[in-house]
């Protein structure tokens, strides 16, 4: 949370935006009551969990525990910083914030990485320029023309082209005050080797910007006009503080509302497919930037949705990523389907051959469903007259069904393969049943797991009576300040038992350090983390009783003191058992003792 905002406009901000109104902008409310409800934008589901109430300028979703006011969510469905938030929403009110003014304690982004950003602006809105509106760019918009590309299309994707000479960008930058070290930094420009100047990294090539989330340029990819020997056919720029390509998915800034629509992503190997796809009017594709499905892409991939259709090329190469990346999504709980494309065409090779419909009915529309594409690809190249291929088929279909399939899919595959091989069903629901038990046993997790070094990071868990204590204490600690000062007298120091809650405690302590009152909303804000902010706001909807707060306060303190001792009770346990197994009688028996006395304790 920025200090630079006046606390007084953050709070007409607030005030004037109403919550319903933003939403409903993003989700088909429906009201009942007095709240309204709609299907949850943040994670797949089909009956309505996610609700709006209108006098507390909250929502919250009872499925996966998203919670807030009106500037956080904007902040996560937007993936946006409180400040850039708050701008949104007074732009909207008329009234005006300053979005990363210098000196801001928490800026978006670092100061140079701001100037990367203005950079490649600039150096967008000139090779755009040079395409659309000189001689020199004429002969790369026939070609484009010729592609299918339309004007609208070309101003859309801001595609550009870069002038043949040597030093044109590199010295334009120079002349607008960027230094030799941003020159450098950006990869727009490259230093020669005998250290005089710098000189395009781009020349005579068209120039597609690749664009963050927020619309603002990144990072380039050049195509030349004529394939040749002597150069590549595209060419990427490097990677720098604003573009790495694990992170980067293509296209999200114009694509979100159509996957907020459809529910469901295309996702395509390229960034050209992409464009070719919204030539065909299909506008929720993303794509890599030339690199396979990471976990970071997946992760930003689920904050838009939850289902995903893979079209990569109908070559081989095509192929075996569209197996990997179905499984990574599957294994994150996707639903996950497969467009199959013909012979070795790429997405443009179809709609110019076949036509936008077709792509958009006959491909994208008609999908396969993962574990039926997951048999066509082990099919590939195979010949069952052979008993080698034979076996590998039906074992690669089997490892991919066991544990990722319902009984009916396993049933109706099952029948499938039997009839495409000959072998009985009764064989190999068989052979299936011993790899299903060998991937539950993958599965379990280890008898001692790992210290978790990832705070303020859940896993669903039954709730129990330590944290509805938590969960209450917290709730009194959120509503009166008068509380922490209860909490900070607790012996332990740390009055809290899980990592979540113990990280809220300390970020509450600081907040009001700052602040001399309660106010949930504004703590709220000041919290980064999502998974935080879900927490509060099941805290913030904690019911409690004012007239008996410190009946209810001293009865949770007390259940998790006892929890406390119970576990340094099976801790002194386990270490008298290991004395035992020691021969080292003296110390089991000083530790017995030590049970007892904590038993009576209790």
């Amino acid at each position: 949370m920025s200090n630079r905002v006046p606390e007084e406009v953050i709070e007409q901000i607030r005030s004037t935006a109403d919550i319903v109104d933003i939403v409903g902008e993003y989700v088909q409310l429906t009201k009942r009551g007095r709240n309204w409800f709609g299907l949850c934008p943040f994670h797949g589901e089909s009956t309505p969990s996610f609700s709006v109430t209108s006098d507390k300028q909250i929502f919250h979703c009872f499925g996966c525990g998203a919670g807030g006011n009106v500037i956080t969510f904007l902040m996560d469905i937007e993936n946006v910083t409180f400040q850039e938030a708050l701008a949104k929403l007074g732009q909207r009110a008329g009234i005006e914030v300053e979005v990363n003014a210098p000196g801001d304690s928490a800026p978006a982004i670092s100061k140079s990485d701001s100037q990367l950003i203005v950079m490649h602006e600039f150096a967008a809105d000139m090779y755009h320029h040079i395409l659309l509106n000189t001689e020199e760019g004429q002969a790369a918009l026939d070609y484009l023309e010729n592609r299918g590309f339309t004007r609208e299309l070309i101003e859309k994707y801001r595609i550009g082209w870069s002038l043949p000479e040597w030093n044109y960008m590199a010295t334009a930058l120079q002349r607008k005050g960027f230094s030799e070290e941003e020159l450098t930094a950006s990869g727009l420009a490259i230093q020669r080797e005998q250290g005089n100047g710098y000189f395009d990294r781009f020349r005579g090539r068209i120039m597609y910007p690749i664009m963050n989330e927020s619309g603002k340029t990144i990072a380039f990819s050049g195509r030349v006009l004529e394939n040749t020997k002597q150069e590549a056919k595209y060419m990427n720029s490097p990677e720098s503080p604003i573009f790495q390509k694990s992170q980067v998915l293509y296209n999200v800034n114009h694509a979100r509302g159509a996957i907020r629509k459809n529910r469901k992503i295309v996702l395509f190997e390229g960034f050209m497919d992409v464009i070719a796809a919204s030539k065909a009017g299909v506008e929720n594709g993303l794509a890599t930037m030339g690199t396979s499905l990471t976990a970071q892409h997946i992760r930003a991939m689920k904050r838009f949705a939850q289902e995903a259709v893979i079209c990569f090329d109908g070559d081989d190469a095509g192929w075996e990523a569209a197996k990997r990346a179905a499984i990574a999504l599957n294994e994150e709980n996707f639903k996950v389907e497969v467009a199959v494309l013909p012979g070795k065409m790429d997405p443009d090779d179809y709609v110019r051959e076949n036509g936008s419909e077709a792509f958009k009915d006959q491909i994208i529309g008609k999908p396969h469903a993962f574990i039926a594409f997951a048999m066509m690809h082990a099919r590939r190249h195979k010949n069952f007259q052979y008993e080698n291929d034979l076996l590998q088929y039906i074992q690669e279909v089997l490892q991919l069904l066991a544990g990722r399939s319902s009984s009916i899919e396993r049933d109706l595959y099952i029948k499938q393969l039997s009839n495409e091989t000959g072998l009985s069903e009764e064989a190999i629901l068989q052979h299936y049943r011993k790899l299903e038990n060998k991937s539950i046993e993958r599965s379990r997790p280890p008898k001692e797991q790992p210290v978790n070094t990832q705070p303020a990071k859940r896993s669903p868990k039954k709730t129990t009576s330590l944290n509805r204590a938590e969960r209450l204490l917290f709730s009194h600690a959120l509503a009166d300040q008068r509380v922490m000062e209860k909490l900070a007298a607790v012996q332990s120091g740390m009055p809290f038992i899980s990592e979540e809650y113990q990280a809220l405690y300390v970020q509450l302590l600081g907040f009001y350090e700052e602040w001399d009152k309660a106010d949930f909303h504004k703590f709220l804000e000041t919290l980064q983390d999502p998974e935080l902010r879900k927490i509060v706001m099941e805290t913030a909807m904690t019911e409690r009783d004012p007239e008996h707060s410190d009946e209810e306060i001293k009865d949770c303190i007390k259940h998790l003191e006892k929890h406390l001792v119970e576990q340094e009770i099976n801790l002194k346990i386990q270490q008298s058992k290991e004395a035992e197994k020691q021969h080292d009688l003296k110390r089991a028996l000083l530790l017995a003792q030590e049970v007892i006395a904590l038993r009576k304790s209790l």
